[in-house]
């Protein structure tokens, strides 16, 4: 039984009325109430115990769950009201599912299941990457009138692509600075990347990089829009290409540009940035 939000008399209530959790990275602040308003579930079972020893906890002391932070907000959403509502387009709706099991969520699994049997009724391997529900903004030729037609744009794609992946583009780019010394006598200084952009379109990004692609400064885009805004969580180039290499994307062009920014007054070495631009493209 859950407890309640004020104290018991004679008994110390392990768990405030606000709580703060970290759910994969992100935080989350929500009352105790919310995390216990449906028996049974997951969190209830976490937040309903008589002591709040064997929780995992962050290093700030807010309590830890090991899962997707971004989807997690629909998963309290759901819990606050009982009702899912989501963004026009939402591309993640097998993965929302996955997580209202874990939570043990058994009617937010159902208000998702009926949509995901319609999608994935060429069987888990069909083409998931296309949008879930038909626009009129969206290309028609994705707009596939029946299984057959499903079938068929499957199979038209190249061999060894069978399992649903589109072809387009994605360019990464990156912005650096370099140290070059007087005469070019010395060698050049590099300074690490600061951060790997990546352009193309949303649905094709997120197949490739998956986890690592930061979607915080355009977290709603639909998947069948293109963006230039995301970025990726790590800062190595080699592991930008093995995961483009890994889903048969190629190099089929790469560009850079650099100005001299200025001279160091003492020593006359050169400060170059440059930005470079790799375009990866998948038949």
């Amino acid at each position: 039984m859950a407890l309640p939000d004020s104290c018991i008399s004679g008994e110390e209530v392990p768990f405030p009325e606000i709580i703060e959790l970290n759910v994969g990275g992100q935080v989350y602040i929500t009352r105790y109430s919310t995390l216990t308003s449906v028996p049974e579930s997951l969190l209830w079972e976490m937040f309903s115990r008589k002591s709040n020893k064997g929780l995992a906890r962050d290093t700030k002391g807010r309590f830890f769950v090991d899962r997707d932070g971004f989807l997690f907000r629909y998963i309290l959403d759901f819990m606050r009201d009982q009702q899912l509502v989501l963004p026009d387009h939402f591309p993640e709706r097998g993965r929302l599912q996955r997580e209202a099991e874990f939570f043990n969520l058994p009617e937010l699994v159902k208000l998702l299941a009926p949509k995901i049997s319609k999608q994935n009724s060429l069987g888990e391997e069909g083409c998931q990457s296309d949008p879930e529900d038909s626009s009129p903004g969206i290309d028609t030729a994705r707009n596939l009138g029946s299984l057959g037609a499903a079938a068929a744009a499957c199979a038209s794609m190249v061999p060894g692509a069978m399992d649903g992946k589109r072809s387009g583009f994605i360019t990464i780019g990156y912005r650096g600075s370099y140290t070059l010394g007087r005469d070019s006598q010395t060698d050049a200084k590099f300074r690490r990347v600061a951060r790997i952009m990546v352009c193309g379109k949303t649905s094709l990004a997120k197949e490739v990089f998956g986890e690592t692609l930061n979607e915080s400064r355009d977290p709603d885009r639909p998947p069948e829009r293109y963006t230039s805004r995301y970025y990726l969580k790590f800062t190595f180039l080699e592991q930008a290409f093995d995961k483009l290499a890994d889903a048969g994307f190629h190099m089929v062009a790469c560009n850079s540009t650099g100005t001299c920014a200025f001279a160091h007054e003492q020593t006359d070495d050169k400060i170059w940035t440059s930005y470079t631009e790799y375009v990866f493209y998948r038949e």
